[in-house]
């Protein structure tokens, strides 16, 4: 496989504060030999573990990229042991367009890994972040919610996985961050995640989504950045004790869970977000937006559930998840 065209600003093994840039050639009708700049801090300290942490990676997301730009001002060498490479805003152009996938070639970044050197400007940046940042890395902490269409109740997850040493670690780091709910996921895209990529190197993940709808709030600006403190406490690499708080333990256990639209039309909840569902249990209707006199098609609960996730906007098209259910562990 060829080299990255990517370049980093920074010096990942120097000792001290560095705040800087991953440079991507990007030729285009306004800049001849531009490039997308992605702003990167790097915190060491000496030999100890090193923790990547990231927002962004959907650019409607704001938790993590408040809660790193933040940290990137305030984290000083002196405070760690180790190193912390942080970057705030993952997929730079869809950050600057405020939207979900890039504006520069479409691309949804946490469905591009492992990435291609050769490949879109999206793919080149998964390769770099796959084969450079995670493999520097003992923890990666990636902060995501659920941006303009989804809300969701604050939670860090990790995944099942076939070497349950390995599901003990991620899972620690998930419960360590501390959010209101910790979660085992079952993803439906699996193998072109972020997630993926940074587990197939044997490499502690840990994810999050923190609400959502497009904005933040003061408690969810503070859960991520309590989480993140609290990631690098349990990582090793800032000092002090975790700051335990009360986590209910879930599960996504299937695709299921994710509740999928066959109509289009304007979606009421029956249910709240938070509400415990019962089987059978109508939790949505949808009504037709073409006549008037046509009953709303219902939708029920599959099993007995927590509403942990619902879709934002009240208009809804066939293909939309507008519910998400978990379990109790």
């Amino acid at each position: 496989m060829s080299e990255s065209p990517i370049t980093a600003s920074v010096d990942f093994d120097r000792d001290g504060l560095q705040h800087g840039f991953l440079k991507l050639p990007h030729s285009h009708d306004g800049s001849a030999w531009g490039h997308v700049m992605t702003p990167i801090t790097v915190v060491r300290n000496g030999e100890g573990p090193t923790v990547l942490l990231t927002g962004g990676n959907h650019g409607d997301e704001y938790e993590g990229i408040t809660a790193l730009l933040k940290l990137a001002n305030r984290l000083q060498p002196e405070q760690i042991t180790g190193r912390v490479i942080i970057v705030p805003m993952l997929n730079h152009p869809a950050v600057l367009n405020g939207s979900r996938t890039s504006p520069l070639d479409g691309g949804n970044l946490n469905r591009c890994f492992p990435g291609n050197p050769a490949g879109t400007l999206t793919e080149k940046l998964a390769d770099y972040l796959t084969r450079y940042l995670v493999s520097i890395s003992d923890v990666v902490l990636d902060i995501h919610s659920g941006g303009k269409t989804l809300d969701l109740l604050p939670f860090a997850a990790t995944h099942r996985m076939d070497d349950k040493d390995f599901e003990a670690r991620c899972l620690a780091g998930a419960a360590a961050f501390g959010a209101p709910y910790t979660l085992f996921m079952a993803e439906l895209e699996g193998d072109v995640l972020f997630d993926s990529a940074v587990e197939g190197q044997g490499k502690v993940f840990i994810s999050t989504e923190l609400r959502g709808g497009g904005t933040t709030t003061p408690e969810t600006v503070a859960i991520a950045e309590r989480g993140i403190d609290n990631v690098l406490r349990h990582a090793g690499v800032l000092a002090g004790e975790v700051e335990t708080l009360p986590s209910r333990a879930l599960e996504i256990p299937d695709g299921d869970a994710y509740r999928v639209s066959e109509h289009a039309g304007i979606l009421e909840f029956t249910v709240a977000l938070g509400d415990w569902v019962k089987e059978g249990e109508v939790i949505a209707r949808i009504y037709d937006l073409h006549r008037t006199g046509e009953p709303p098609k219902e939708y029920r609960a599959p099993y007995d559930a927590l509403l942990i996730g619902r879709r934002h906007p009240a208009l809804v098209n066939v293909g939309d998840t507008f519910a998400v259910l978990a379990v109790p562990r």
